[in-house]
């Protein structure tokens, strides 16, 4: 019998919601929460322990996780971990695709999650473990767990494992020899053919596409022109009051800055978990430019500065998240007759 250590999130782990994303990693053997979903489908092998762990905690405090995880798979010495599954969860993705990497590399244990293929963590960690393909949303769990399992199954057995596509796991990366009747230019130009006739194909070598914004035109007259400042830098007053993720943003806050000509030292910070925030704190204005666009506009070069700082935390957030974010922003910026907006990311 295979032993299975499962990780999972403080929502899925019976804990509560968004209120306890701060809750510390705990172990308990057996299962817990989802994993009861998951163990009847599980043939030939038994989860022996549930790692429980808030995902504002993980994203934040990576390396104590994983030192609290290093300690149960050398407890419980797992022959495979399963992950979530995350679906289109930012941080839990994060968390889980962490927390397989980190078994993965370490102890060579095959360690399986699954997420939407819009989340964040697909694109950051599909080279390093077993990603597997699932839907948008928890409400999709009922096809998730048989393709999983289903999967760890063959990995309990020793089964040989197909394709990404036949298995619908995400590519990792690797070049596999493959026995083909036709050669790959033969191939080719059958794919071609099929193209051309618009008979439908199937190609070997599939490329992200991603949508194409075509930009404003650029203004006229900066003079007479509004300029409002955001930022993806994870500015915000000290404190973080409103709570700013630090990865895997989910809205975007708006903070008056009237009467202040720069961001003092003091009063803002960065909580951004993608870069070293110390250079930000000495002085924000050095990711968000407040102080440079105030000079722009005594010296004549701006018509006005909106005196508003919109800022979110780009890190490992989602397009989708981000396209909304943007809308939202662009709407709040129009209705306030701002002209053109500085940008700026880290």
């Amino acid at each position: 019998m295979k032993k299975i250590l499962f990780y999972t999130n403080q929502f899925f782990g019976q804990i509560g919601g968004e209120e306890f994303a701060y809750t510390e990693p705990f172990v308990e053997e057996g299962k817990r929460g989802n994993a009861n979903a998951f163990a009847p489908a599980i043939q030939g092998g038994e989860i022996v322990a549930t790692i429980v762990c808030g995902d504002n905690y993980f994203v934040e405090n990576m390396e104590t996780c994983k030192a609290f995880i290093k300690e149960q798979v050398e407890r419980f010495a797992p022959d495979i971990l399963i992950a979530g599954p995350a679906f289109n969860a930012g941080r839990f993705g994060i968390a889980c695709c962490e927390t397989c990497k980190f078994v993965q590399s370490t102890y060579g244990i095959p360690s399986i999650t699954g997420l939407y293929w819009e989340n964040p963590g697909v694109e950051m960690y599909k080279a390093d473990c077993y990603i597997m393909e699932v839907g948008k949303s928890a409400a999709t769990i009922r096809k998730a767990i048989p393709l999983i399992t289903g999967f760890v199954n063959k990995l309990i057995a020793g089964e040989p494992l197909g394709t990404p596509k036949q298995e619908h796991y995400y590519p990792k990366g690797q070049r596999v020899n493959v026995f083909h009747e036709k050669n790959g230019a033969e191939r080719a130009v059958d794919m071609l053919v099929k193209k051309l006739k618009g008979e439908p194909y199937e190609t070997e070598l599939e490329i992200s596409v991603y949508e194409k914004v075509t930009p404003s035109a650029p203004l006229k007259d900066l003079t007479s022109a509004k300029i409002a400042l955001c930022t993806t830098g994870g500015i915000v007053p000290m404190g973080n009051p409103d709570h700013m993720f630090a990865a895997t943003a989910k809205f975007w806050k708006k903070y008056d800055l009237n009467g202040l000509s720069e961001l003092p030292r003091g009063k803002f910070e960065s909580v951004h978990a993608g870069y070293d925030p110390v250079y930000a704190n000495e002085n924000p204005n050095r990711v968000a430019p407040y102080s440079t666009l105030k000079i722009l506009e005594k010296e004549g070069v701006i018509g006005e500065v909106y005196p508003y700082l919109l800022t979110t935390t780009g890190n490992s957030t989602s397009v989708a998240d981000a396209t909304r974010m943007g809308q939202e922003m662009a709407e709040d910026l129009l209705s306030a007759g701002v002209s053109g907006v500085i940008l700026t990311s880290t």
